[in-house]
């Protein structure tokens, strides 16, 4: 590696960039490591929640988000979790976090599992929530229950009352082979009667059980061989988001977000900040910087921005230049996706 790539002082002044040349636009928030369901592919069997002082609290939350945005050039916030809805101030959060508009932020988005999501919809959109992206990995009732621990009917009236609230949703879903590959036609038909975007979205190696292998994963090309059989496929243009759409029968369009056959490395723009404060530029990285030690110290913004400018130049290639299972302490659930 040539000298000023490990130089932290050498890193362009301007936005937030690696040394691949990688533009970071979009940060993912996690708000908490909790969860309501125990999904194979994301959650521990018998988790163990972190103490809340480990957390960092909503000030903590606000001030880095401040850095992001005003400092670095970070124009979309993702809130995820664990279950970002079991945090008990997310709506609060959400509506400080749109004071940040004025400094350049342009969305604020979250990821649900959608259990919770009934109850806080209308809030959240009033609170200035620009848009939803709800897990959801069947539509049949016992196929949900056997891959999440929880109940399907919670999701669909969470989804409903989203929508009625004005909120835009997304629908993604991770298919395993062996747990709902039975799912796909059912999930694409429901997607399409209802007129709400689904995403599949291939399992990654980063679950909280150690439960990946190649073997269970269902790929890109596997789904769609299945929807061939049953709608025209046509693929559209590729652009700059993860997903790859295609449209079925003219007339419905179907994202696919290929990680493992497929990586989209090379074009990735955003990083991780866990619910403990730990900044991760890469969703496989297996070490992380601690800003939640250095902001409880008294850091100013200077340092601050020093910090995260010299972790995510460092980021690497990514997934496709080291593909595999990732071990690290963090999981899913306390990163977020």
């Amino acid at each position: 590696m040539n000298a000023h790539v490990r130089n932290p002082s050498a890193v362009p002044e301007p936005g937030l960039r690696d040394a691949h040349g990688r533009t970071k636009r979009k940060l993912r928030l996690s708000l908490t490591d909790r969860c309501n369901l125990r999904c194979v592919y994301c959650m521990p069997e018998h988790p163990r929640w972190l103490p809340r002082d480990e957390l960092l609290r909503r000030e903590e939350l606000l001030q880095l988000a401040q850095v992001f945005v005003a400092e670095l050039g970070i124009r979309e916030i993702r809130l995820t979790g664990g279950e970002p809805l079991l945090r008990a101030d997310v709506v609060e959060i959400v509506a400080l976090l749109g004071r940040l508009r004025a400094l350049g932020l342009e969305r604020i988005a979250m990821t649900s599992n959608g259990v919770p999501l009934a109850r806080h919809a209308v809030a959240l959109r009033a609170a200035g929530l620009d848009d939803l992206n709800v897990s959801l990995d069947a539509v049949t009732p016992e196929a949900f229950r056997r891959l999440t621990g929880g109940e399907l009917a919670p999701v669909l009236r969470g989804i409903d009352a989203a929508r009625a609230a004005g909120l835009p949703v997304k629908i993604n879903s991770v298919i395993l082979r062996g747990h709902n590959e039975d799912e796909v036609l059912p999930l694409v038909r429901w997607a399409m009667a209802e007129g709400i975007t689904l995403r599949f979205i291939e399992f990654m190696p980063l679950d909280g059980r150690g439960y990946w292998n190649d073997a269970r994963v269902v790929r890109e090309d596997s789904i769609l061989e299945r929807l061939r059989a049953h709608y025209t496929v046509h693929a559209e243009p590729p652009t700059d988001d993860p997903a790859h759409y295609y449209l079925l029968d003219g007339r419905y369009r179907l994202g696919m977000i290929s990680t493992i056959s497929k990586p989209f490395c090379r074009r990735c723009d955003r990083v991780r900040l866990s619910a403990t404060g730990m900044l991760y530029a890469c969703l496989f990285a297996q070490t992380g910087a601690d800003l939640r030690t250095p902001l409880r110290a008294g850091a100013g913004v200077d340092e601050l921005r020093q910090l995260i400018r010299a972790h995510v130049w460092h980021k690497q290639a990514g997934y496709a230049e080291r593909p595999g299972y990732v071990e690290r302490p963090v999981t899913m659930h306390m990163l977020g996706g």
